[in-house]
């Protein structure tokens, strides 16, 4: 059973990785940013690594997203949260006023929906442009959401005509289970596609192989199990 020093101690040894990751191609730590993907984990759990120094969350299912943070805010927490598993479209009035960075933009019809929703003030006035990165299925596996690298420049025109959103960078997934060469071919597939579209943002990289996206130039990187434990069901 988790016990929340553990989620420091996990902290610790991600900074540590990265950091070693970094010094292997020569980058800067600082270059890239945590994402403590917390979700099936409870407020304290959060509580825990905020005082650890995180500041940016990642849940992925929008049931269990929502309620949490309400309960965060209540506590007087101010977690980062990103939303980074596939939002779906009847979902986007749900979640998001909760969510500060949305990690898996593949579709027109889903930026359209939250121009729309963002679109409408709340009680706090109009919010800022919600930071989005677009997902891209580099590994081109049909159960993965994402949108071919081929079809990227017709969804990446019309993100950066939106008045509601901004485009961070690209985001993708290495297959689950892929060896380290597998998973490098996928990172560095979005670092070149990346380039080749003058972004820079590259959100890639979990708890199995976030060491060789760093090797690979991601900017973010989501780690759940490393710093809290296996999943809580």
């Amino acid at each position: 059973m988790l016990t929340y020093p553990d989620v420091a101690t996990g902290i610790e040894e991600v900074r540590r990785e990265l950091a070693a990751a970094c010094e292997r191609v020569g980058r800067d730590p600082a270059e890239v940013e945590v994402v403590a993907v917390s979700k099936t984990h409870p407020v304290e759990a959060i509580e825990a690594a905020l005082a650890a120094g995180v500041a940016d969350f990642g849940e992925n299912r929008v049931q269990e997203f929502v309620p949490k943070a309400r309960e965060a805010e209540e506590r007087g927490l101010t977690p980062r949260w990103h939303f980074v598993g596939h939002l779906q479209r009847n979902k986007v009035r749900e979640a998001v006023h909760h969510i500060d960075v949305l990690h898996s933009v593949d579709s027109v019809e889903l930026l359209t929906e939250i121009e729309r929703r963002l679109a409408i003030p709340t009680d706090a006035g109009a919010p800022p442009a919600l930071p989005c990165y677009l997902e891209v299925n580099i590994a081109r596996e049909a159960q993965k959401h994402g949108v071919a690298p081929e079809l990227l420049s017709e969804l990446l025109t019309y993100a950066e005509a939106c008045k509601q959103v901004t485009v961070a960078g690209l985001m993708t997934m290495a297959p689950q289970g892929a060896s380290p060469d597998e998973a490098r071919a996928v990172f560095r597939g979005l670092r070149e596609l990346a380039g080749t579209h003058g972004i820079k943002g590259l959100s890639m990289g979990m708890t199995d192989d976030y060491a060789v996206a760093v090797e690979e130039g991601a900017t973010v990187v989501r780690i759940g199990r490393a710093i809290f434990g296996d999943r809580r069901t």
